[in-house]
């Protein structure tokens, strides 16, 4: 053999070695992955009160993930209600394990609340690790038939009760920003747990509308009353104007200015992101990106598909890293827009 084909020879095989050490280092690290679940439990904590379409989305999704998280992990749904999330936030950044057995959902405000000054806080948004978006949220206004109005012109003229979550809550905060931005004539009642908690007291009585709910929550967990017509959305607050509302203003005709559209942005647009699910910072790599796979394969199966359909939930999912990126766009907002935010959704 010749020092050329001896030349060759040696360094194809060090290709072929360096080929092999490459793929060797990706299975064992798979391999790190499916050892490290097997036999474990991963729990979907819900910073809300059961009934609420987080609780929903949380508990079709943990009953067909798992089968896609390497080492096939059990799951769970835990509800941590408090706070109107703040609570959930805290203990996922503070409390829980960083290890990839934990994630957790709530609602789309909740990151932006230290951006709002709000010192319960106790979490940087920009260190949370984002796992996926079930649903690009269509959010609405809507009334019962007991209000004794039946379009938002009339909410314009009438005083109408409505009820809410909390200061931190996004019930109240929509609200607000419909009644200091469009003329609506609202009572706001404050304290109740969540949307479940607000339906009850609507059936009753003893207020009669909502803001901020999720269009997809209406079809599932408020079916029968739309059906019956006892319940009816009178305004679209978020996303592309959709054809099965009907002929119902969006908050969008509303924008008046380029600072308007900026504001708008922060208070409504942020609602699509309504079905995000996040990590604590700290958690490995390589299982952050099994659990990012494992939830966008979630979504496109089959008969998680179905469940969703016949629940009626809506499912428009986007991956964690899109997510990422959107709520740090949401995070560099102007100071002079959050300030006028911040004005518009605090409560007199």
């Amino acid at each position: 053999m010749t020092l050329a084909m001896q030349a060759r020879t040696c360094a194809h095989t060090l290709v072929a070695a360096t080929l092999i050490g490459s793929g060797g280092a990706a299975y064992a690290q798979s391999d790190d992955v499916a050892a490290f679940y097997t036999g474990k439990t991963v729990s979907i904590v819900v910073g809300h009160e059961p009934g609420t379409g987080f609780d929903i989305y949380s508990r079709v999704i943990y009953r067909h993930m798992g089968k896609y998280i390497p080492g096939n992990p059990s799951m769970v749904v835990q509800n941590m209600p408090g706070a109107s999330g703040v609570q959930a936030a805290n203990w996922l950044y503070t409390i829980a394990p960083k290890d990839g057995t934990v994630m957790a959902t709530f609602t789309q405000n909740v990151p932006l609340e230290p951006l709002f000054g709000n010192r319960q806080a106790k979490f940087d948004p920009a260190q949370f690790v984002w796992v996926g978006n079930a649903e690009q949220s269509i959010t609405v206004c809507g009334i019962t038939t007991r209000a004794g109005v039946k379009t938002f012109s009339d909410l314009q003229q009438k005083p109408t009760i409505f009820g809410a979550t909390g200061a931190t809550g996004p019930l109240l905060k929509a609200a607000l920003s419909v009644k200091n931005l469009m003329g609506a004539k609202m009572s706001i009642v404050t304290g109740y747990k969540g949307s479940a908690s607000v339906k009850a007291a609507m059936l009753t009585g003893e207020v009669h509308g909502i803001c901020g709910l999720p269009w997809s929550t209406v079809k599932s967990f408020w079916k029968s009353e739309i059906d019956s017509g006892e319940f009816k959305p009178i305004i679209q607050l978020s996303g592309e104007k959709l054809a099965e509302l009907g002929d119902i203003p969006h908050a969008n005709d509303f924008i008046k200015s380029e600072q308007d559209k900026q504001l708008f942005g922060l208070l409504f647009d942020v609602q699509v992101l309504g079905r995000s699910y996040t990590l604590p910072p700290g958690v490995p790599q390589p299982r952050v990106d099994a659990l990012r796979k494992a939830f966008m394969a979630t979504m496109r199966d089959a008969k998680f598909v179905e469940e969703a359909q016949k629940t009626g939930l809506d499912i428009s999912p986007a991956p964690g890293d899109e997510v990422g990126e959107l709520w740090q766009r949401f995070a560099f907002t102007p100071k002079e827009i959050v300030e006028r935010a911040i004005k518009v959704t605090t409560p007199e």
